[in-house]
């Protein structure tokens, strides 16, 4: 009876293709039926039945008509036909840089009697799948090489009707799982291969991803009046084909799933529970790693070159810090999954840089400005270079603000970038004393306001953030977002061509990048918070001998004699909500941070 919910699935999934596929035939139908009517209307006249001039003129009538609208969808079924479907940015592996990972999947196809995927691959995401790449305008899916060994005693390739869809895997997956937990995991997804082999259903498909391509089509800009009228007309036949079919090809696809998860219980049932949970715990280090420790690093033009080494470091200390994930630790002694790749370092790489690309918008080759980072290299290439730029913007900001530098004689730079600065600024006067701190130099324009609390042109803006803040604080955080704008817009007016293009951006569209932006911008108060930390962990480096330092799941951290400091965050908040700087120099004179001596900011 195991078998029952599959087979259930299976029909209905093949029951709604032919569903979506009679709103094609209908689709038809419809544009035969001028051309119908006049082949009646000429029989007619042949056998003398339909005569006199008002037969002639609609026969006249309707073969204009029928000519045009046979005209017209030949046009539209030659662009549904051709046009470029939508695919998912991946790196592809080839088989023979990954001989055992294909080999493990055409074992699961074998054990599940369903087609083995045409491709393999990754896709820097959590989440496992297959996609159709059979169109013309895809590259031609990977195969075996004709000079490649055959290896002995496997069984010989089968050559289903439809070709196979490309199987897609989340390359944290490869880095976190053991071979066994991975294998469990594409189970459910290789058996998806066997209702994809099915006619109907791959016609459906098809024609679903063709309607879409061709609405994509429709809506692309740069045309001229004329052609931009047919291509309009073009998007509205395709909507309404699509609406006549969504319904059907969404029940289709549910079917589809039914039938493939029913398949798949019968091969590694067990052991895919546990691997589900670690797909949620793979799913919450990935996640912290993106926006924690590569984000930082994108933001200073490096991109760190291991990212997924870099998960599975993130998740090992994760399971070592929560206490219901201790069981997961011993498993480590297992195989893990990126071995069966011939070179893990390679695939890791080009991973690393597509995920660059997708959630953050970078260039698709390294560059001068675009240079990729070890995780040994990282705390001296990311993170004291991030402090320092954000401390040098600070006071570039406090200097447009004409805040005078504290001068200290036996300093041997008096008047440098200091510490002291920033917090005698801060500091809030007393109840009865007027702060009379100008306006910045330069006004701010409409576009530096946009997406940014508390930036304005006014000192009367501050009031505007909901953030609590002192005023010199806030009109400290407004300069800040204000410049942090005009950077963000001059790196955005390079030309889209002076960056290089990947072999994979036939896929994708540049001009959508970032495809998935990670962190919406930050408030006035946020920016302020990390540009003093900033500037606290320079003087730190410089003054007390403190060191940057990474942590997985936190991201950049200063290190004070080998440990973490931890309690920085509160104290810098005091300053800046209630301009106290009282806890924040407590702290800094029990760690030994010399707040009057300038610090090296470039």
């Amino acid at each position: 009876m195991t078998g029952t919910g599959g087979e259930l699935g299976a029909r209905a999934a093949r029951s709604r293709a032919l569903a979506v596929l009679r709103v094609r035939s209908r689709a038809l139908a419809v544009a035969l039926l001028p051309a119908a009517a006049e082949v009646i209307l000429l029989t007619g006249a042949v056998t003398g039945q339909f005569t006199g001039q008002g037969w002639d003129t609609a026969r006249w009538v309707v073969g204009v008509l029928a000519v045009l609208v046979l005209l017209a969808a030949a046009g539209i079924a030659l662009v549904v036909a051709r046009a470029r479907p939508a695919a998912s940015p991946t790196v592809p592996v080839s088989e023979r840089s990954a001989p055992d990972l294909y080999r493990m999947v055409r074992d699961l196809a074998d054990r599940l009697d369903v087609p083995a995927p045409s491709a393999i691959a990754l896709t820097p995401d959590c989440d496992s799948w297959l996609e159709d790449r059979t169109h013309p305008a895809h590259a031609p899916p990977i195969t075996r090489a004709h000079d490649e060994p055959v290896v002995p005693g496997a069984r010989p390739e089968r050559r289903p009707a439809v070709p196979a869809p490309v199987l897609v895997i989340g390359s944290p997956f490869l880095w976190w799982m053991r071979v066994a937990e991975l294998r469990a995991v594409l189970a459910p997804v290789v058996a998806g291969t066997g209702p994809s082999a099915q006619p109907d259903i791959a016609a459906a498909r098809r024609f679903v991803r063709g309607l879409d391509a061709a609405v994509a089509v429709a809506d692309a800009p740069g045309r001229g009046p004329l052609t931009r009228g047919v291509y309009a007309a073009l998007g509205r036949v395709a909507r309404l084909l699509l609406r006549g079919c969504r319904e059907h090809a969404a029940l289709m696809e549910r079917g589809v799933a039914t039938a493939a998860a029913e398949r798949a219980q019968a091969v590694d049932y067990g052991p895919r529970i546990a691997a589900q949970e670690q797909v949620g715990l793979a799913y919450a280090g990935w996640d912290r790693l993106l926006t924690k420790v590569a984000l930082p690093a994108w933001r200073m033009g490096r991109w760190p070159s291991r990212l997924d080494v870099g998960v599975a470091a993130a998740l090992t200390e994760l399971s070592r810090r929560d206490r219901l994930a201790d069981g997961f630790a011993a498993r480590l002694g297992e195989r893990p999954a990126c071995d069966l790749l011939e070179e893990p370092g390679a695939v890791d790489e080009a991973v690393s840089l597509l995920t660059a690309r997708l959630f953050h918008g970078g260039p698709a080759e390294s560059g001068p400005s675009w240079a990729p980072v070890d995780w040994q290299a990282y705390p001296e290439e990311v993170v004291d270079r991030t402090w320092r730029a954000e401390a040098a913007r600070l006071h570039r900001v406090l200097d447009s603000l004409g805040v005078s530098p504290s001068l200290d004689p036996a300093t041997p730079d008096p008047g440098g970038p200091t510490l002291a600065r920033v917090l005698d600024h801060l500091t809030e006067p007393a109840a009865d004393s007027v702060p009379t701190v100008p306006a910045p130099t330069a006004p701010l324009d409409n576009e530096d306001n946009e997406g940014n609390e508390g930036n304005a042109d006014t000192p009367d803006s501050a009031d505007a953030d909901p953030d609590p803040a002192t005023e010199r604080s806030a009109l400290l955080a407004a300069g800040l977002s204000a410049a942090l704008a005009r950077e963000e817009r001059e790196e955005s007016a390079v030309p889209q061509g002076a960056r290089a293009q990947g072999p994979d951006s036939a896929l994708w569209e540049d001009g959508d990048l970032p495809l998935f932006p990670l962190q919406p911008p930050r408030t006035g108060r946020e920016l302020l918070a990390a540009h003093i930390t900033a500037m606290i962990c320079c003087a730190a480096v410089d003054t007390a001998g403190a060191a940057p330092g990474l942590d997985w799941l936190d991201g950049p951290t200063l290190l004070l004699d080998g440990e973490r400091a931890t309690d920085l965050t509160p104290k810098v908040l005091s300053l800046i909500e209630e301009g106290d700087p009282t806890p924040l120099r407590a702290w800094l004179a029990e760690s030994g941070i010399r707040p009057e001596k300038p610090v090296r900011l470039v």
